[in-house]
């Protein structure tokens, strides 16, 4: 499983013309789940990137996590993250888990 975590002051995600997501402040995750992860992988990078200290503080220092913040997360498919390119020009995608499979999995606490 990789994340890679963008803070934001709002997002949101667009299909077509429809809005399917949204959020104030906090942290666009993309998310890529390989075909091993499971709910306790999933579970343990929910509370790390929650628990990440990229929010500044009262003295501008990165010292509180998404929680202290109360932001919000949107949490966004991408399955690219986890392509192998060691050999070639081509990725590979054997390791990402199937669209199926990734639904699944439970990565983020409901009460998110």
């Amino acid at each position: 499983m990789r994340a890679v975590c963008q803070r934001v002051s709002r997002a949101r995600v667009v299909v077509g013309d429809e809005t399917v997501g949204q959020i104030g402040h906090g942290l666009v995750v993309l998310l890529g789940i390989a075909r091993d992860d499971d709910a306790v992988t999933a579970e343990r990078l929910a509370g790390k990137v929650a628990r990440l200290r990229i929010f500044e503080d009262a003295e501008r220092k990165f010292a509180r996590g998404l929680l202290d913040v109360r932001g919000a997360a949107l949490i966004v498919s991408q399955f690219t993250l986890i392509a192998d390119t060691a050999k070639g020009n081509r990725p590979s995608f054997v390791q990402a888990a199937a669209p199926k499979r990734a639904l699944s999995v439970r990565a983020w606490p409901s009460s998110w």
